[in-house]
């Protein structure tokens, strides 16, 4: 049978897992940890503590903003030195918590033995307070609050859940990792998340260039599966290796063989998708009381002579990360946080790394050099690449053009930034760069628009 994969667009660009038999290093600590309260999408958290206070590692020093929002703990132990701005891995300021490190000193109740605790409660709510109070989000890219995600609007109801070991980007293997190392803490995640959702079946989708992880994930699923009926009902499945597999809604069509709407989520098609590391800090909460304050990463790139997975607290600059690996070569030219299809350049190696941080690209001058561009010659190849069936060469002339309104009826706000176009096109345009500009140009008259119906409503309900 058929590997499945997603029935729009596509492309097959080298995988470059360069660091894939590289074990998960635990970094050291940094002396000084800039925890950034904007570590999720949604609502900034709000800093509970002050300049001068002591802190210990796990312990909240933010809690949640807003609804779509998530609890801030201290990564370290220490002093806060300082609360206020400071730039980001983007360049952009962010409210941050200075702590100056001082020993390794965990708040009382998180357990950090290695031993894996199997049997988990039956009490939902006390499952999704554990999720929740340890500020467990999204890890697959978008870092959205887990238990927002988790609990369905009434009328919305989950029929799978699809756990994602994809990892299409280039490059990253913390994920594989994860999937070698730590599979019965995932497989113990996975089935947490489908008890709280209520549904009987969670399928944890792999792509086939990882071999060694779908057999050893399938192996511990039998043996959790034959050790208690919790375990029952999760599958593992092999994708077919093709990027942007692990998008979300490009994951749903593969396995559900469903598509989400234009404007619509993957839970109006019955559908909820978390990651592999989701699903590893989900474990970690609800047996471990160990709140979200570490990730896993990979440092890579042709020009380093040694890759590293490595797992790293929030708030570790960036610096600090490469230069327990060694420095960076005379060749490299530029890092990125993320891989090199949808990561983002670093402006500035002081910044320091959030949850979501999945890994570090270092590129060399020539990786990064542009080649020249010349005139669209109407090839159609970035329409048969798009994964979203979405035409990036209409996208982009309405972009130059400052359409709005043409931009939003041909759905640019669909688009997933996934660069499929731009890899796909012969004449070299930068189709996603443009792209992205006029999608934010969208999405800002989109919410816009929700606003000023929502404050309509409002005042004629005050009527």
């Amino acid at each position: 049978m058929s590997k499945r994969t997603f029935s729009i667009g596509g492309i097959h660009p080298r995988d470059s897992k360069i660091s894939r038999e590289c074990p998960i290093e635990t970094l050291p600590v940094p002396p000084v940890a800039y925890v950034s309260v904007s570590q999720h999408i949604g609502a900034p958290a709000k800093p509970v503590v002050a300049v001068g206070d002591k802190v210990k590692a796990g312990q909240v020093v933010a809690e949640p903003g807003g609804f779509v929002s998530a609890f801030i703990h201290s990564p370290v132990s220490g002093t806060v030195k300082s609360i206020g701005p400071r730039k980001d891995l983007a360049g952009n300021n962010q409210t941050t918590i200075e702590i100056a490190v001082e020993g390794d000193e965990w708040a009382e109740g998180i357990d950090l033995t290695p031993d894996v605790v199997k049997d988990f409660p039956d009490d939902n709510s006390a499952i999704m307070d554990k999720i929740r109070q340890g500020g467990i989000v999204g890890l697959g890219g978008a870092t959205f609050p887990t238990q927002v995600k988790l609990a369905p609007p009434p009328g919305k109801k989950c029929e799978m859940l699809i756990i994602n070991g994809c990892e299409c980007e280039p490059y990253l293997t913390c994920n594989y990792r994860y999937m070698l190392e730590r599979a019965e803490q995932v497989v113990i995640g996975t089935a947490i998340i489908k008890q709280v959702l209520g549904v009987d079946k969670a399928t944890i989708a792999v792509e086939d260039n990882k071999p060694e992880s779908i057999a050893h994930v399938q192996k511990v699923v039998d043996s959790l599966a034959a050790s208690s009926p919790k375990f029952s009902g999760i599958s593992v499945m092999p994708m077919q290796t093709k990027y942007p597999e692990g998008g979300e809604k490009q994951l749903i069509d593969a396995v559900m063989h469903r598509q989400v709407p234009s404007g619509a989520l993957p839970i109006d098609v019955g559908a909820v998708v978390q990651n592999v590391a989701t699903a590893f800090a989900v474990y970690e909460a609800v047996q471990k009381n160990k709140p979200l304050v570490s990730n896993t990463l990979t440092l890579t790139g042709d020009c380093l002579s040694a890759q590293h997975n490595y797992e790293v607290r929030t708030g570790t600059p960036i610096s600090f990360i490469i230069e327990c690996a060694g420095g960076l070569p005379e060749t490299a030219a530029k890092v990125i946080s993320g891989g090199p299809m949808m990561g983002k350049a670093i402006a500035n190696l002081d910044a320091a790394t959030v949850k979501g941080t999945s890994g570090l690209l270092v590129l060399t001058e020539e990786q990064t050099r542009r080649r020249p561009q010349s005139n669209c010659i109407r090839c159609g190849k970035c329409s048969d690449a798009c994964p979203m069936g979405l035409e990036p060469f209409l996208l982009f002339r309405l972009t130059k053009a400052d359409m709005a309104d043409e931009l939003e009826a041909n759905a640019a706000q669909d688009c997933i930034e996934c660069g499929c176009c731009l890899y796909s096109c012969p004449a070299n345009l930068p189709l996603l760069d443009i792209i992205r500009t006029g999608k934010q140009k969208v999405m800002g008259i989109i919410r816009a628009r929700a606003a000023a119906a929502k404050a309509a409503a409002e005042a004629k309900a005050a009527k």
